[in-house]
């Protein structure tokens, strides 16, 4: 798993652990590890006669980049560094000179010619974007023929937030020190940062245990999701019931059924008028006129695909929310919501809005919950006592309280982006909290699984996808997670 902690957090742990090193051992790590990937990037026999240019800036990240151009330098390296803030870090400096390295006043024939570029402008206390006089420089770095590599994290971006509030230096790798910084997995910021690389320079011990947020991995999916064993019924693989589908909108229930069908239910109950086209794509489900309590025995309910917004969609999300098992609210469910009674609920509940509906269970708009994705998640999920699914370019789950990691999904893809998936990601999240499994697993497993689909099917397809696709992709998902 890939856990990220804030800046005040790693400072703090930069602090206790430089108490017990000699000074300047902290920054040599760093410098070390970098140099190691930069290497890595140039390519095996290519370091000797490359061109390195260093972005310096006037902060310690400034410094790890002189200290890893004087190791290229002295691995045979022609390093040039271009000063960008008012001081330059002293000892770094003196080190690239003393390996044979060199300051420009030119920067912009420096760059023309370079192989690699290390950005290191500015560091994780960075905020609003580059500086003016820093904009030129970055844009001719990204406008040259050079690898750009960001150190910690790409100038311009907010570590903490993963905003981007001016104009920032696109990366095509990062090396980050100690611990991600959650901008690095969170969007806009993270399609800034390129391939991400970890360098340990020890910081292990002194970081928090918990931390702000975390990445799932393949392995992290694999030992959360259900499987059955010689002993299970589909009772327990777990029975979901799904309120879903209109007339204006069928779809949205067969895709939902879908999900959770391919998600692993054991059974799937749906309630509402779709019921022809549900039984005509799924024969295997079970099918009810409603009332839901009516409908049989369930281990969770998803509510809110499809249903429209009449004032029956609101009469069967209180309905369902009176259940004492687990209920998932989606699309036009969202609208019916009544906060205090998801407040009220005993069983979890989980929430998946995309940014609109974030935007209007907050009362703010949409470009406010895009450019502060982690603080709307943690806002909804201590608003409504719920876990929250904050759908988008980066998905992110929140647990109930908004304390505790946010999850980051990392295999999002722009190709899901189309009519239906979401409703695809209700029934897999569904069908996973209808086994047992915790919401916050359930939500990022299916999250998880959803992302590895859609580029399953669009490396299929060629190109553009359809929500029934993702769907019918969720097996080999499943089977990517189980044998990577």
């Amino acid at each position: 798993m890939r856990t990220a902690h804030h800046v005040e957090t790693v400072r703090a742990a930069e602090a206790e652990l430089m108490a017990r090193l000699p000074e300047g051992a902290l920054m040599q790590r760093a410098a070390a590890g970098l140099a190691a990937a930069c290497c890595s990037l140039l390519g095996k026999g290519r370091v000797y006669g490359s061109r390195v240019v260093l972005l310096v800036g006037s902060g310690d990240n400034g410094g790890d980049a002189l200290y890893a151009g004087a190791r290229l330098a002295r691995r045979g390296a022609g390093v040039t560094a271009v000063l960008l803030g008012p001081r330059a870090h002293g000892a770094g400096l003196a080190a690239l000179r003393a390996a044979g390295g060199r300051v420009t006043e030119d920067p912009y024939e420096a760059l023309a010619a370079a192989d690699l570029v290390l950005d290191g402008i500015t560091g994780i206390g960075g905020r609003g974007g580059l500086r003016p006089e820093a904009v030129p420089v970055a844009r001719a770095a990204r406008g040259s023929d050079a690898v750009v590599v960001a150190v910690d994290l790409p100038s311009g971006v907010d570590a903490d937030t993963g905003e981007v509030a001016g104009e920032a230096l696109r990366a095509d790798a990062t090396v980050t020190f100690g611990t991600y910084k959650p901008g690095l997995l969170v969007d806009p910021a993270r399609e800034y940062a390129g391939a991400l690389r970890l360098v340990d320079i020890g910081l292990a011990a002194t970081l928090p245990s918990v931390p702000c947020a975390e990445a799932l991995q393949h392995q992290d999916v694999a030992r959360t999701l259900p499987a059955p064993g010689a002993e299970s019924d589909k009772y327990r693989r777990g029975v979901l019931g799904i309120v879903a589908g209109s007339a204006r909108y069928p779809g949205a229930a067969v895709l939902a059924v879908a999900g959770a069908l391919r998600g692993g239910a054991g059974a799937v109950r749906y309630v509402g008028p779709a019921r022809e086209a549900v039984i005509a794509a799924h024969p295997e489900t079970l099918v009810h006129s409603g009332p839901p309590e009516k409908a049989g025995r369930v281990q969770a309910w998803v509510v809110g695909p499809g249903l429209g917004d009449g004032p029956g969609a609101g009469v069967a999300v209180a309905e369902v929310l009176a259940s004492g098992v687990p209920v998932l609210v989606d699309a036009d469910g969202l609208r019916a919501l009544d906060p205090d009674a998801v407040r009220e609920r005993t069983a979890p509940t989980l929430l998946t809005p995309h940014a609109g509906e974030a935007a209007a269970l907050l009362g703010t708009d949409r470009a406010a919950v895009e450019a502060g994705r982690i603080a709307a998640v943690r806002e909804l999920a201590a608003r409504y006592g719920a876990t929250v699914l904050l759908k988008g370019s980066t998905t992110l789950v929140c647990g109930p309280g908004g304390t505790g990691p946010v999850r980051v999904n990392p295999t999002g893809t722009p190709w899901l982006a189309t009519a239906g998936s979401g409703d695809v990601l209700s029934g897999l999240a569904g069908s996973l909290l209808a086994a047992g499994t915790a919401p916050v697993d359930a939500a990022s497993c299916a999250a998880y699984l959803h992302g590895l689909a859609a580029r399953r099917a669009a490396a299929g397809a060629g190109g553009p996808i359809t929500a029934t696709e993702v769907a019918d992709a969720l097996r080999a998902a499943w089977q990517d997670v189980r044998e990577p």
